[in-house]
């Protein structure tokens, strides 16, 4: 028993001076590195960088406060006043009895329906000095058919100001006011901007005068498709920094405190922000600037053509190699396309050895180009390629239907004339006649059967051109008798002629 007391006990010194051999030992096996745990030389340089960078939001804050410095005293509130002939408030467009008075007396029962009052109103926008001799840009839709325009300073200071020139083309305007050294922005180059970049806008939304909002760009060379206020020309900007009425024309700022927009549109079923604004980019208003200081106008090339982009499915019908061009789906009669010998499916390549990207790309090609300029335009026709010259003319400018004429007896119609330009913009078949833009309820026109977009070509079996021509017809027929009217309707790629009588009042 005592024997194995011993072995225990020696066993347990054995140990206990093994442990203390290993614990007080002064050499330690290495530190086993990890990839977590950086080294002193990696440590120190990020040390350094933090040091030298600021945190990115302290950094866009800091750039934001200068830019809105820089730019915002440039920036002015535009209220542009219009004057308006409508009119005066009555009875007769609710008039009951109007069968019954028209059949036994021949006259509408009389009321204030047919005088005219002058009716004002005013639109109200942003704008911004570009050079310091008191030149504004801003947008055609502020200022058009205005009488009067104004500019505010952010220093309170009021001018009134001259419409240099419009183009309802690409929604722009340009304004003058009387004075030196005022602060002005510089327009930059928006073909270097970038989805995701930083951008500030500056306005006068909701009469909340010099309003900073920012964003980024959210997306490059958007088409809106046709409607009121948008322009023919589309290549807008994208942008999620708030814009709200009042925005419009007001400057769409990067970083560097140079222009890279003019704020135009919102996509918005409320009216407000909802994160989706348009600007007009820098590039494509300095060409409109430079035109309108020069001419009052901008003048652009025609060709006469209309087209489509190419699609697979189209690059597999017509046996293209290329992807991109334009397809001519129409040659307008007596145009320059024609003239050169270009054919409907014949398909654009390049123009001035330039290479055609798209039908957007080809329109904005052409429109930069004068009239006169002979151009060099490269063609696929059934698989071989070719190319023809044609010697560009004018594209007359925008054209929308004007307002109304009153007519001395009053049939219940808005008439206006139709021009070419008219015809060309809303596809209409026919560059003569009267366009019909209003039928008033319940009146002798409603009775007839006649529409807005109607076209009157005839009457009496005399063809009219203008609203006088019009109005003499209608001075010349006593009350109560009929006279006859030829009139087209078009719709869904038909034309039909008919003929209605229309009873004189």
């Amino acid at each position: 028993m005592k024997k194995y007391l011993w072995i225990g006990a020696i066993s347990f010194l054995a140990g206990f001076l093994i442990a203390g051999y290993f614990l007080l030992s002064p050499e330690k096996p290495a530190p086993v590195k990890t990839a977590d745990k950086p080294g002193p030389a990696l440590n120190n340089h990020l040390l350094a960088a933090e040091r030298s960078l600021p945190a990115p939001e302290v950094l866009s804050s800091q750039d934001f406060v200068s830019v809105a410095e820089k730019v915002g005293p440039a920036v002015v509130r535009v209220v542009a006043e219009r004057v308006e002939q409508v009119p005066a408030f009555g009875f007769e467009e609710d008039w009951p009895f109007q069968d019954f008075w028209d059949r036994f007396f021949g006259n509408p029962p009389r009321s204030r329906d047919r005088e005219q009052r002058e009716f004002r109103s005013q639109a109200e926008g942003s704008g911004f000095f570009i050079s310091p001799d008191g030149y504004i840009l801003t947008n055609n839709h502020i200022v058009e058919k205005s009488v009067k325009v104004s500019i505010t300073t952010i220093d309170g200071k009021e001018y009134e100001a001259k419409n240099v020139g419009q183009d309802a083309a690409t929604d722009l305007a340009l304004l003058k006011v009387e004075g030196k050294n005022f602060p002005y922005a510089v327009l930059g180059d928006s073909s270097a901007i970038k989805v995701g970049e930083w951008v500030l806008a500056i306005g006068n939304p909701f009469g909340m005068e010099h309003t900073v909002t920012a964003g980024i760009i959210s997306a490059k060379g958007r088409q809106l498709g046709l409607g009121a206020n948008t322009p023919t020309y589309q290549d807008f900007i994208q942008t999620d920094a708030a814009i709200n009425r009042g925005n419009s024309g007001g400057p769409l700022i990067n970083l560097k405190g140079e222009v890279i927009g003019i704020n135009s549109n919102i996509l918005s079923p409320s009216g407000g922000n909802i994160g989706i604004g348009f600007a007009i980019p820098s590039d494509l208003a300095k060409k409109v600037v430079a035109q309108l200081k020069e001419k009052g106008r901008v003048v652009r090339g025609r060709l006469g053509l209309r087209g489509t982009d190419i699609t697979e499915s189209m690059k597999k019908q017509f046996n293209l190699k290329v992807s991109k061009g334009v397809i001519i789906s129409q040659v307008e009669p007596e145009g320059p396309a024609e003239k050169a010998g270009l054919r409907k499916y014949d398909v654009i390549v390049e123009i001035n050895n330039q290479p055609v990207e798209s039908w957007k790309d080809l329109r904005f090609k052409v429109a930069d180009l004068q009239p006169g300029d002979l151009v060099t335009i490269k063609i696929i026709r059934d698989g071989k390629e070719m190319t023809v010259k044609a010697r560009l003319d004018e594209l007359e400018p925008v054209e929308t239907p004007g307002p109304k004429e009153s007519l001395d007896k009053d049939v219940g119609l808005g008439l206006t004339a139709i021009t070419p330009a008219l015809a060309r913009r809303y596809g209409l078949s026919t560059t003569e006649g009267l366009l019909i833009t209003e039928v008033r309820q319940y009146s002798p026109a409603a009775r007839a059967g006649l529409q807005t977009g109607d076209i009157i070509l005839e009457v009496n079996r005399v063809k009219v051109s203008s609203v006088k021509e019009f109005q003499d017809i209608l001075k010349k027929t006593e009350s109560g008798e009929e006279i006859i009217l030829l009139v087209r309707r078009e719709g869904d790629g038909e034309k039909i002629d008919f003929i209605v009588t229309l009873r004189v009042p």
